[in-house]
C-alpha cells in the first residue's frame, strides 16, 4: 500500500484522537487526592483549616478532596461555613468519609452530618453513625434544643444540600427536626424514604403512573432524631459504598494510593485556634485593657503601653485568620482608644465621653469575633450573646484589676518605675513622697509629717502628679481621680514615703 501524504494526515488524525482520552485519563488517575481531616469540634478555626485546605488541593489541581469527618459537632456558624467553602469546589469531586480508628470516636452528628451532606459523595467505615443534627444551644441547665426559627433554617439548608447533591431530601430533614416521622414506602417495586407528611404528593405520583403504594417499616419514629449506620446509609443507597480504610476508598474511586497527600493541622493552625479560644480571648483583652489603663494614666511610655500593644494585636490577628475582622473594627477599636485618651488628660474627671470610648473598644471587639455586623437567625443572636458575655465580663473584670492594681501601687515594687520621679534645680527625686528639693528638711522619713497638710497640684494628678506644700514640690498620688493644676489638695495618708492626696475640704 502507497502511504500518501492524505493517507498520513488521516493516521496522524486517527492517532491523535485515540491519544488524547489515553493522556486525559492518565493525567486524571495521577492528579493528586487530598485527604482533610475534620476531628472534633467544629469551630472557626477548624473552618480556617479547612478553607486554607481546600485552596491548597484546588491550587495542585487535585481531582478528588477527601473530607474525614470524626465529630460530634459544634458550631453552627462554622458549619455553614465550612459546608459553603465544600459546595464551591469546581474542578474537584468532594467525598465525605466517616473513619473507625481507635483514636476517634467514629460519628458525624450534628455539625458532622451537615458537612457530610455538603459533599458530592459520602463513605462510611464499619460501624460507623451518622446524623442527629439538630441544632442545640448550652445553658446553665444543660444542653437545650433551639428554637423552631433555628431548627427550620438549619433543616432547609440540609436539605438544600441533600437536594444539590442527590440524596433523599426526606433523610435531610429527619436528620435535623424530631417532628419528621420517616418510613419505608413502596412506589410498585421501588422502595423509597419518604416523610410522612409527603404521602399526599406521593399518592398524586403513584395515582399518576397507576401504581400501589404500600407503607414499610418507620425508620425513624415522630418526637426522634434520625441517625442512620453505615449499613442503613448503604443498603438505602445514600453512601456510595462502605469501606474499611482509606486505601480502600482509594480503590473504590479508581486512584493510586500513592498519590494522596494527607493535610494536618499545623502548630500556627493550633495556636490559632489557642489564642481565638473564649478563656484566652478573654484573658488577652483583660490584660490589654489593663495595661491600656496603666499606660494612659503613667507618664511616657512604657511596659503597659507595649503589653497593650501585644494583647490587642494577638487578639485581632487571632481574629483576622479566622475572617471576622477588618477595617471597621480596627477603626472603631483606635476611635475608641482616642476617646479614652481626650477624657483622661484633656477632659477633667470620667465622663461620657470616656464611656463611649470604652463602648466602641468593646463592641470592636465583639465584631472581630463574628462574621456579621448585626444578628438575624436565632443561632447568630446565640454567638452574639457569646461574643458579648466574654467582651462583657472581660471589660467589667479589667476595671476591677485596674481598681486593685491602683489601689495597691505604692506597695508593688514592679511598678515603681510607672511613678513619676521627682526632677528639679536640686538633684532627682525617689519616687512619690519624695520632694523635688534635696535640701527639704523633710526628706528622710519625715513624710509621715506631712499628713493633713494641705497645698496646690502643680502638674496634673492622672492619678500621679507634683503638688506645692509648704514651699516645698512633691510628688503625689490622688486615690483616682483626675486632679487638675491649681486644684487644692489635703494629705489624707502618708506610706511610706509615699502621699496619697484627695481635694481639700472635702
Amino acid at each position: 500500500m502507497t502511504v500518501t501524504p492524505t493517507r498520513l494526515r488521516a493516521l496522524f488524525f486517527l492517532l491523535l484522537v485515540a491519544g488524547v482520552p489515553a493522556l486525559y485519563s492518565q493525567d486524571a488517575d495521577s492528579a493528586p487526592v487530598y485527604v482533610v481531616p475534620i476531628r472534633g469540634e467544629i469551630n472557626p478555626a477548624r473552618m480556617v483549616f479547612v478553607r486554607r485546605s481546600i485552596q491548597k488541593a484546588e491550587a495542585a489541581g487535585a481531582r478528588f478532596i477527601i473530607f474525614e469527618i470524626d465529630t460530634f459537632g459544634g458550631r453552627v456558624d462554622s458549619a455553614l461555613q465550612i459546608t459553603t467553602l465544600i459546595g464551591s469546589v469546581a474542578d474537584a469531586e468532594t467525598i465525605a468519609y466517616v473513619p473507625s480508628s481507635a483514636e476517634g470516636t467514629g460519628v458525624s452528628w450534628s455539625a458532622g452530618a451537615l458537612i457530610s451532606f455538603s459533599c458530592d459523595r459520602i463513605y462510611m467505615a464499619p460501624g460507623t453513625s451518622i446524623g442527629a443534627a439538630a441544632p442545640v444551644y448550652q445553658t446553665q441547665a444543660g444542653m437545650e434544643a433551639a428554637p423552631e426559627k433555628t431548627v427550620s433554617a438549619v433543616r432547609a439548608q440540609m436539605a438544600a444540600l441533600a437536594e444539590k447533591n442527590g440524596y433523599p431530601v426526606p433523610v435531610a430533614r429527619a436528620m435535623v427536626d424530631d417532628d419528621v416521622e420517616l418510613l419505608e414506602v413502596y412506589l410498585g417495586e421501588e422502595m423509597r424514604l419518604v416523610a410522612r407528611d409527603d404521602f399526599p404528593e406521593l399518592e398524586r405520583e403513584a395515582a399518576d403512573r397507576d401504581l400501589e403504594i404500600e407503607e414499610g417499616r418507620i425508620v425513624s419514629a415522630s418526637g426522634k432524631l434520625l441517625t442512620l449506620t453505615a449499613g442503613q446509609m448503604a443498603r438505602y443507597g445514600i453512601s456510595s459504598g462502605t469501606v474499611g480504610s482509606l486505601s480502600s476508598l482509594y480503590a473504590d474511586v479508581g486512584v493510586d494510593e500513592t498519590a494522596a497527600v494527607i493535610l494536618e493541622e499545623t502548630p500556627a493552625d493550633r495556636a490559632a485556634a489557642f489564642v481565638t479560644g473564649a478563656a484566652v480571648s478573654a484573658i488577652l483583652i483583660i490584660a490589654g485593657l489593663v495595661a491600656l489603663y496603666l499606660e494612659i494614666t503613667s507618664p511616657g511610655f512604657g511596659v503597659p503601653g507595649t503589653v497593650a500593644i501585644v494583647c490587642f494585636a494577638v487578639v485581632f490577628l487571632g481574629s483576622a485568620l479566622l475572617g471576622t475582622v477588618g477595617s471597621l473594627e480596627l477603626l472603631m477599636f483606635l476611635a475608641g482608644v482616642v476617646l479614652l485618651v481626650v477624657e483622661i488628660f484633656l477632659i477633667p474627671g470620667f465622663g461620657i465621653i470616656g464611656i463611649a470610648g470604652l463602648v466602641l473598644m468593646a463592641v470592636s471587639l465583639v465584631l472581630s469575633r463574628q462574621g456579621f455586623i448585626w444578628p438575624e437567625f436565632e443561632w447568630e443572636w446565640d454567638v452574639f450573646r457569646r461574643n458579648l458575655s466574654i467582651v462583657g465580663v472581660s471589660v467589667v473584670s479589667s476595671l476591677i484589676v485596674f481598681g486593685v492594681v491602683l489601689k495597691a501601687f505604692p506597695r508593688l515594687p514592679l511598678f515603681n518605675r510607672l511613678i513619676l520621679s521627682g526632677t528639679g534645680s536640686g538633684g532627682a527625686g525617689g519616687g512619690v513622697g519624695t520632694p523635688v528639693s534635696t535640701s527639704s528638711p523633710l526628706r528622710d522619713g519625715a513624710v509621715s509629717q506631712l499628713a493633713g497638710k494641705t497645698g496646690v497640684v502643680i502638674t496634673a494628678l492622672r492619678p500621679v502628679g507634683k503638688i506645692e506644700l509648704d514651699g516645698e514640690i512633691w510628688e503625689a498620688q490622688s486615690d483616682g481621680e483626675y486632679l487638675a493644676p491649681g486644684t487644692a489638695v489635703e494629705v489624707v495618708e502618708t506610706r511610706g514615703n509615699r502621699i496619697f492626696v484627695g481635694r481639700a475640704g472635702r
